[in-house]
């Protein structure tokens, strides 16, 4: 399929928008279901939504199912249990920080995608990359550091930071799995073989957490179906923005999708203002303007 290699950027804003949205939800179902049930909710709820998306595009395009083999399989399964702890910590850290400071804590990751990407699947960094994905991620840190004095320096611990910062390192860990996995399927329709790795990722997840709800915490899984109407619309938004991100890791390197999805901040700020009521102090704004300035200079290169 002929793509513009520039469909990257689309794709990943995409994503970013729709994650924002299923964070906001899992957020608010993390108060009733716990962290591990609100983590759960993206996945189970994901799946039927993913199943269809990959019918839909094995009809459209006319293309064979390729199963995964066991290599793009063990990527995959890297990917899926990384993301099972990203997202719960991230949950974890949402309930001690406000949205959009544990979001920019979790963007933390393209650090830690860029060396991953460079080591396991041999992705190359310009020079003029890396000093982008500094530049960003700097701004990350201003966001996060936490104030010496005031009200909300009472309320600031280790923790959360803590939460948000290996959360961010699961979801780099994540996206190397996810795009090791398509491209060792190496299906000539790229659109084909995200789709496939998304439905196989979730697979794994439904089967890993599912599992330990039933043995660990029966009530919560019931609790979880209960919740089936929110959790649907979360479902069906982190299927919608999963499948962006794999269209997007099946053709650029996960550092640079990953540096520009720090796009997210802006959104999740936008959403922690009108919904969660939650404002954005000087500082905050000037992290913000250092993770622009980074995509920028990430775009531009």
């Amino acid at each position: 399929m002929d793509f513009s290699p520039w469909y990257w950027v689309a794709f990943t804003v995409i994503a970013a928008g729709s994650q924002t949205l299923r964070n906001a939800m899992q957020k608010e179902l993390t108060a009733t279901l716990g962290t591990v049930g609100a983590t759960h909710v993206r996945f189970l709820f994901g799946l039927p939504f993913a199943i269809v998306f990959l019918s839909m595009i094995l009809g459209f395009s006319g293309e064979p199912l390729l199963l995964p083999g066991l290599e793009s399989l063990g990527w995959t399964l890297f990917g899926a249990l990384s993301q099972i702890g990203a997202t719960a910590l991230m949950l974890a850290a949402m309930r001690e920080r406000s949205f959009v400071v544990t979001t920019a804590l979790t963007k933390i990751e393209p650090v830690w995608v860029a060396l991953l990407g460079v080591v396991f699947l041999g992705d190359f960094l310009s020079i003029g990359t890396v000093i982008a994905i500094l530049v960003a991620t700097s701004g990350v840190m201003v966001m996060s550091w936490p104030k010496q004095a005031g009200g909300d320096a009472a309320r600031w611990s280790v923790r959360p930071i803590m939460l948000g910062v290996v959360s961010g390192a699961l979801f780099g860990f994540a996206a190397i799995g996810y795009r090791g996995g398509i491209q060792v399927l190496d299906y000539p329709n790229f659109v084909v073989g995200a789709a496939t790795i998304l439905v196989t990722g979730l697979v794994i997840q439904v089967l890993v957490l599912t599992t330990y709800l039933l043995l660990r915490d029966r009530e919560n899984l019931l609790a979880i179906l209960r919740a089936w109407r929110p959790s649907l619309f979360a479902g069906f938004m982190g299927a919608f923005a999963s499948q962006f991100w794999f269209l997007a890791f099946a053709i650029e390197s996960a550092a640079r999708v990953r540096t520009l999805a720090l796009v997210e901040i802006l959104f999740a700020q936008v959403v922690s203002r009108n919904l969660f009521k939650q404002d954005l102090a000087s500082r905050e704004a000037l992290g913000i303007g250092l993770i622009v300035v980074g995509v920028i200079l990430l775009l531009n290169l």
